[in-house]
């Protein structure tokens, strides 16, 4: 990917290089981008998610590869790399979203949230003898009736979104949604459309066992996982 003479600067997180960039931040990206495509977009009564993937083998147990999860009640993030590392920042996330409901008898709040997971992944590429999260994740969430959507990078930073992708599909996606996704469309369209992008960016036939999707009611503030049925209705399944 580099030159020879730009080895030396990528042996450790800590060293830049002479034009100011960190290598292995770099490369936990490219992990990030070789991953299977997921999707969040805000619609005008809910959040939507979805996410694919990569089921390897028929004998695999599809609901064992998890590509999206519930954070709390109100929270629900999907991800793009890494599935260890993701399953990690799962943890940690769930974690200071229960502290914040002990101390304050409230639900965290996203943009909260967000921070404080894009602060744990940016202490992480500051640090010898630790490496990057080689994911990124999308974090959706409800707070005062508004839907949210941010986006993790490696690098710790944070972008909030109305519509976006992370993974293998990211570009095609966006160029998708940047002609069809409308701040006025319901759930049900919005899961219609993230279906519609996941069959653009996806080479094989699509099927329930390799997609996961999740919504968010703005209304009831109330977070879901579809079951596989639901996945299959959805996809046209017979």
């Amino acid at each position: 990917m580099y030159p020879p003479s730009q080895a030396a600067y990528d042996r450790a997180i800590t060293v830049f290089s002479p034009d100011g960039r960190l290598f292995q931040v770099e490369y936990a990206r490219e992990a990030v981008k070789t991953g299977s495509t997921s999707i969040a977009l805000v619609c005008k009564d809910g959040i939507v998610l979805a996410a694919h993937k990569r089921i390897s083998s028929p004998l695999m147990v599809g609901d064992s590869h998890e590509k999206i999860y519930l954070i709390d009640s109100h929270t629900a993030a999907a991800s793009s790399g890494l599935v260890a590392d993701a399953r990690k920042l799962i943890d940690f996330a769930r974690l200071i979203s229960q502290r914040h409901r002990m101390l304050y008898n409230e639900p965290m709040p996203i943009e909260a949230m967000a921070k404080e997971v894009g602060d744990h992944i940016q202490f992480y590429t500051q640090y010898g003898g630790v490496r990057p999260y080689g994911v990124s994740i999308l974090i959706a969430g409800v707070t005062s009736g508004a839907g949210k959507i941010f986006e993790t990078d490696p690098s710790g930073a944070l972008f909030e979104y109305k519509a976006t992708a992370i993974g293998a599909g990211k570009k095609a996606v966006e160029e998708m949604f940047e002609k069809e996704y409308k701040e006025s469309m319901s759930a049900q369209e919005g899961m219609e459309l993230a279906v519609k992008a996941l069959r653009k960016v996806v080479e094989s036939k699509l099927t329930s066992r390799m997609v996961d999707l999740a919504r968010i009611d703005l209304k009831t503030g109330k977070a879901e996982v579809l079951s596989q049925p639901e996945v299959a209705k959805l996809l046209g399944e017979k």
